[in-house]
């Protein structure tokens, strides 16, 4: 009798790709704030974070990383359009919506914290000062540099506390926020490099996705395997939509749409590899990005390690190269999100070889972009 085995196949997705300008500005002004301090975004960031007045800097940190008054939200024509839409709402809706992660278990696991009640959050600044202090002491540890590390800003959260508290105040602070940003600094920005998201757009959605999974689909669009990442996330998700970003440099972002099985990949905006199609906008965005990774002494002595070794752990490297433990994360984190390192896990360590192909290829892509006429 011959023996039958059925193996599930994996699922594949739905496959498409979208401009999306709502998700495109709120990623940028979250990039904005002082929330992401990883290495290797866009000379664009960094300038434009740097010149915030100081005033508009203080609101900007207080709404976008404080207050966290944006959402990601997919589907929506225009940025103005959406701000509209935050002026129109009832202001306590506003309010509960941006508070409420602070009351959502799942979403505090992964810092193990305990949620808290609704009406305790706007009644005990004591409770709120606590809980903030813990989710500070958490990026501190996990994030952060020892001698970037700063005192906790009880003063900042006392204010965020008030506006929480002063829902019309919160309300209308974040509109005329939103839109001076807008005109000011993001609608330029925004004109300057729509032109090169649309023919990233157009380029990938000439390759067929339709027998891909998830992962196969994240392999193809951003260059990187990110098998170990996001199974749980990607598990449920049916439709994937990718959504390339001027400002993201090599990282990548998933977002999961609540109660949908559809989810939303950000990613810095490229050409598929091997493409017919020439655009010096994407080739040179794309080529600074990996430059960026390379322009950095503790990022190529820890290339150069990784050519007298097959394979390296995070532990050891840090020995090796007397690191921080926040440091070397950061500059592994770039290396391997531009896709110069291969990472693996050896039981629970981040292990880490070097990716010789690209070397290679960043070599042959600089060589083919001074060529091009």
């Amino acid at each position: 009798m011959t023996d039958h085995m059925l193996i599930l196949a994996p699922q594949t997705v739905r496959v498409r790709f979208a401009i999306e300008p709502v998700l495109n500005a709120t990623d940028t002004l979250l990039l904005l704030s002082s929330f992401d301090n990883q290495y290797g975004f866009p000379e664009w960031i960094t300038t434009t974070r740097d010149h915030l007045p100081p005033q508009r800097k203080h609101v900007h940190e207080l709404l976008i990383k404080g207050v966290k008054i944006l959402d990601h939200e997919p589907g929506w024509p225009d940025f103005p359009t959406y701000v509209d839409h935050l002026a129109a709402m009832d202001p306590v809706e506003l309010r509960d919506q941006a508070l409420q992660w602070m009351c959502e278990p799942d979403r505090l696991a992964v810092m193990d914290l305990k949620p808290l009640d609704h009406d305790r959050l706007l009644q005990d600044l004591d409770a709120f000062l606590e809980f903030q202090r813990e989710v500070a002491a958490y990026y501190q540890q996990h994030y952060a540099d020892k001698e970037e590390q700063a005192p906790f800003d009880a003063a900042l959260f006392t204010e965020i506390h008030a506006l929480y508290n002063d829902p019309p105040r919160l309300q209308q602070l974040a509109v005329t926020h939103l839109r001076a940003m807008w005109g000011e600094i993001l609608e330029p920005e925004w004109q300057r490099t729509l032109p090169m998201l649309e023919e990233s757009v157009r380029a990938f959605e000439q390759l067929d996705f339709s027998v891909l999974t998830a992962q196969e689909a994240i392999r193809l669009v951003t260059g990187r395997d990110l098998t170990n990442h996001w199974q749980a996330e990607l598990s449920h998700a049916q439709e994937l939509v990718f959504v390339p970003s001027a400002h993201i440099g090599p990282y990548v972002r998933l977002f999961n749409l609540k109660d949908t099985t559809v989810s939303y990949l950000m990613f810095g905006a490229r050409l598929p590899a091997g493409t017919r199609l020439q655009s010096p906008a994407l080739s040179r965005s794309e080529l600074l990005v990996r430059l960026n990774a390379l322009a950095d002494d503790t990022r190529l002595q820890i290339l150069e390690l990784l050519t007298r070794y097959d394979e390296l752990c995070a532990q050891d490297i840090i020995t090796l190269l007397d690191l921080s433990q926040s440091s070397a994360s950061r500059h592994l984190r770039q290396l391997a999100a531009t896709g110069y390192l291969i990472e693996r896990r050896r039981d629970v360590a981040k292990c880490y070889s070097l990716n010789r192909d690209r070397v290679d290829d960043t070599l042959q892509a600089c060589q083919h972009f001074l060529k091009m006429k």
